[in-house]
């Protein structure tokens, strides 16, 4: 069974191709800017071994434009794998919010598109590009069933103590004004590899896993199941991220409106696009911050030290909330590749039983690390993260 994962966001599509029946991936690949003057396109064949990759700028005037390329390239003679389109058995997209609608994987059909579009106003950002992802696959696939794998599904096993926001009810059942909480297939896909490396069933464990990129949020998971988590009824709050405020005082958008005249799209920009990092450090990426850091620069100190110290809150408060805690996670591109992050995010959390190994911690090496102290309670684990094989084992799981 070959099944593509297609990951559409507003200018990119992240694609993937898997042989489901050998567990292994065959192509990866990313289109980048569409919709500007010049697009570009990394495309890698991975074949046992002998790797195969091209890169190409062209114009990509739509998610049209671009993922007819993508079927072009898996189609070609030299860094292809497929000989038609027909090969495609189906393809898995990442929709980032089903709302309450839908709380599983699903078939796409004309119910679930129409559904998907109206949740459009939930997710503004992201529903319209996973969407036009959806109706073009369907035009170049035609023979592949089209899956939907939602970002928010994992989170509906929150309870309403967590999901329910203290505003009248009116609000929540007209308007649907609640905590859904996003990132959700990384969430699961590192509770069932931590539960493996545990060598214990997923539902007899509690894991604090923290997703830590430039988008972030942290989850606790109970037996298998998301009873809290940092991200909202948008992916706005919670932590601090690379251009986003996380939590922040209600109270600062009346000021900014009445006090400083600026418009709902104004603020809408400045909290998700130049506030985390890039508002107190001038960079959103946590790389630049770092070395930043080491040449004494008192704003990317400031920076890093709310970011961690966000990060420590929610743990403390995922402890208290979860009782006993056998793991806490570190994944996605920051928790998986900073060392320093993942050390002042622990730091003081000794009496909580997070106690980690410095040597452990600064160089965790490849696949699952652990990196506590042999004395510590709690296990402290990097876990790379991997949503394209979680939407593909969930898209098979649904065609089976």
């Amino acid at each position: 069974m070959k099944i593509l994962v297609v990951n559409s966001g507003s200018s990119s599509i992240k694609y993937q191709l898997f042989d489901m029946d050998q567990r292994r991936v065959l192509t990866i690949g990313l289109v980048e800017r569409i919709g500007l003057s010049m697009g570009h396109i990394t495309h890698k064949r991975l074949d046992h071994g002998q790797n195969q990759e091209l890169s190409e700028d062209r114009p990509f005037p739509d998610h049209q434009a671009g993922l007819t390329r993508v079927a072009e390239l898996l189609m070609d003679p030299e860094v292809g794998v497929i000989a038609s389109a027909d090969e495609i058995d189906a393809v898995g997209h990442r929709v980032v919010h089903g709302g309450e609608r839908f709380s599983r994987t699903t078939v796409i059909n004309e119910t679930v598109l129409s559904v998907v579009r109206k949740l459009i106003p939930l997710a503004p950002l992201h529903n319209p590009a996973n969407l036009e992802g959806i109706e073009v696959a369907m035009k170049i696939f035609p023979r592949a069933v089209q899956v939907a794998v939602f970002d928010t599904a994992f989170h509906h096993t929150l309870p309403p103590a967590a999901y329910r926001y203290a505003i009248p009810n009116n609000l929540y059942r007209t308007h649907g004004i609640r905590v859904y909480g996003f990132h959700g297939t990384s969430h699961l896909y590192v509770s069932k590899a931590a539960a493996r490396h545990l060598g214990k069933p997923l539902t007899d464990i509690n894991l604090i896993t923290a997703h830590l990129g430039n988008g972030c949020s942290i989850t606790a998971v109970r037996g298998g199941k998301s009873v809290d988590t940092s991200m909202g009824f948008s992916p706005l709050p919670g932590l601090m991220m690379g251009t986003r405020s996380g939590d922040i005082d209600p109270a600062i958008v009346f000021f900014l409106g009445t006090r400083l005249n600026m418009s709902f799209a104004e603020i809408d920009h400045l909290l998700n696009k130049q506030s985390g990092l890039l508002g107190i450090s001038g960079h959103s990426d946590v790389r630049d911050i770092e070395m930043l850091c080491q040449q004494g620069d008192k704003q990317a100190q400031l920076a890093l030290e709310m970011y961690t110290y966000r990060v420590k809150k929610y743990i403390g408060a995922y402890m208290a909330v979860l009782g006993q805690v056998e793991a806490l996670v570190f994944t996605a591109g920051v928790g998986e590749n900073s060392s320093y992050v993942r050390a002042q995010s622990c730091a003081g959390l000794e009496h909580l039983g997070v106690v980690l190994d410095t040597a452990r911690n600064n160089a965790p090496g490849p696949g699952i690390a652990e990196i506590q102290a042999a004395h510590s309670p709690v296990k402290v684990l990097v876990i790379p993260t991997n949503e394209e094989m979680e939407i593909a084992l969930q898209t098979q799981a649904v065609l089976q």
